[in-house]
Formats: C-alpha cells, sequence, structure tokens
C-alpha cells in the first residue's frame, strides 16, 4: 500500500509561504507550518508551534520543506539555521529562499549562478552561511536541496506607499544603481517548481532589471501620489539610512536563465509595469 505523497513543511509563515501554501492546499498536498505565531492558518494547514531561536522546541521535520524564515538581525552567522539542521529528521527536499545580496556590488554585471558570493553586508553574510550549511547539510544527508536567490519582492500589500506619501526624496536615476525585483506571486510559483525538481542555486526575478530610483517613481505613478523629489549621491548619502544607502551601493542585473531552462520558471509579471499593474 502507498504511503501517500510526502508532508510538505512551511518553516516560517509570511506573506511568501502563505502564497505558496494556498496553492499546495488547493493541490490537495499534506501541509504542516512550523512558527511561533499564533495566527490563524486557512483550512488544511496544521500548526507545529516551535521557535528557531528555542532549539529544544524544534520538531524532527521530515519530508518536503519549505524554508523562508529569515535568519537572526544580527551577525555573520545564522544559529536558526542550524538549530533547524540538527533538530531535522529525514528530509526528502528543501527549498530556501536566500537573497541575491550575497553577490555583493558587481558594478551593473549580468549575474548568474557561477559567480561567487561576495556579500558586504552582515545581512548578506548571515545569508551565505545559511547556503554554506545547507549545501555541507545535503551533501551529507542526500537530500534535494534548491537555494533561490531572491531580489526585491513586490505586490499587492508590498509597495513603498507609506514612504511615498511622505514625500521622502529618491537618488536621482542617472546616478542610481541596477536593481532587481520580484513579485510575490511570481516568488510563490518559483517556489513550488524548486519544491518539485529544484537542485542546485536558482537567480529568480522577473528578468528586467532597471534602475533602483525607477522602482519608486513606477510605483508613485501607478498609485497616483506625486513623483518624489529627486537628490544627488551627497544629498543622499547625509539623508539616507543606512540601510538605504547600503541598496543604493550594490549594482547588478540578474541572469535568471538557469531557472528558466530547469525549473521551467516564467514570470507572469515580467516587468514593473505589469507587475504594478496587478497591485
Amino acid at each position: 500500500m502507498s504511503a501517500g505523497p510526502a508532508v510538505t513543511w512551511l518553516v516560517g509563515y509570511g506573506d511568501i509561504a502563505a502564497r505558496a501554501g494556498a496553492r499546495l492546499i488547493a493541490a490537495g498536498a499534506p501541509l504542516r507550518v512550523l512558527s511561533r505565531g499564533t495566527q490563524a492558518l486557512p483550512e488544511g494547514l496544521t500548526l507545529s508551534r516551535a521557535d528557531l531561536d528555542q532549539p529544544s522546541s524544534l520538531p524532527a521535520v521530515s519530508g518536503r520543506v519549505l524554508y523562508t524564515a529569515p535568519p537572526p538581525s544580527g551577525g555573520d552567522s545564522d544559529r536558526r539555521m542550524r538549530a533547524f539542521l540538527q533538530a531535522a529528521g529525514e528530509i526528502e527536499t528543501l527549498v530556501y529562499l536566500s537573497t541575491s545580496g550575497v553577490y555583493g556590488d558587481c558594478a551593473g554585471d549580468w549575474v548568474d549562478e557561477t559567480r561567487p558570493p561576495a556579500p558586504r553586508t552582515e545581512r548578506a553574510r548571515r545569508r551565505v552561511d545559511a547556503e554554506q550549511q545547507l549545501q555541507d547539510w545535503a551533501a551529507h544527508s542526500g537530500a534535494r536541496l534548491a537555494i533561490l536567490r531572491v531580489p526585491g519582492i513586490y505586490g499587492p500589500g508590498r509597495l513603498p506607499l507609506a514612504r511615498l506619501r511622505e514625500g521622502r526624496p529618491v537618488l536621482d536615476p542617472a546616478q542610481a544603481p541596477w536593481s532587481n525585483r520580484i513579485h510575490a506571486e511570481d516568488l510563490a510559483d518559483a517556489c513550488l517548481l524548486a519544491l518539485d525538481k529544484g537542485r542546485g542555486i536558482y537567480n529568480v526575478s522577473d528578468g528586467s532589471p532597471s534602475r533602483m530610483s525607477d522602482y519608486f517613481l513606477a510605483c508613485a505613478r501607478h498609485a497616483g501620489l506625486p513623483a518624489p523629489p529627486l537628490i544627488d549621491w551627497a544629498e543622499a548619502e547625509r539623508q539616507f539610512s543606512p540601510q538605504m544607502l547600503s541598496f543604493y551601493r550594490e549594482s547588478r542585473r540578474l541572469d535568471i536563465r538557469r531557472a528558466r531552462r530547469e525549473l521551467g520558471f516564467e514570470p507572469r509579471y515580467p516587468d514593473l509595469e505589469s507587475g504594478l499593474a496587478s497591485c
């Protein structure tokens, strides 16, 4: 008698996990959520309340895993990932949402998955640490591992409208770096494709890089808000937060041909105009 399909675990239950989970529920997949939250879950999801910062609370997760939980907020390593892997049971497949920030500043070059990580920030170094932990674990356990390197995520409820309403400035597009984005719905699609057949590292984005400031200008236009003031680099260094400056100091364009070829990933929102129209 068949044992039936493996349980899929959603480790972390934010927006992307919820979108992917809704698709899995519709397909009849058995699902569990590992989260420390107390939020109500849709029918078809079973909550296992646990805390990645409390290793003794973690169950021995087995089956398939979509891991979207963030690393800790400080340091160069991801102790949450370490605790999860130490507690893990017999995992068949694990998909991890990492960040394209692991590449660091690429001076606007097109970047594929063969480019070595060169993280410039703590948050990116934590992601590199998590990726390395996973690769070592997969080599030892034999599990199928897919790592998605994800840029900025946008979609309904994920637009910088508060910033735009406050009239906060953006860098003049002529001085702004290349940046990449992905619609939340496309990222959920990529997660499911990776669960089914991913193995290795994949860049995922809409495939249409643009200047970072163009994103804010496009959001304002679609929301019917005034365009934000434009400032130069000297003024930006005086006005922007350290985190915002760190984003503006990295420039790259993501090559997503591997995800297209191996996963069959094709964004339904291949550019900002189509994606913002859906919001």
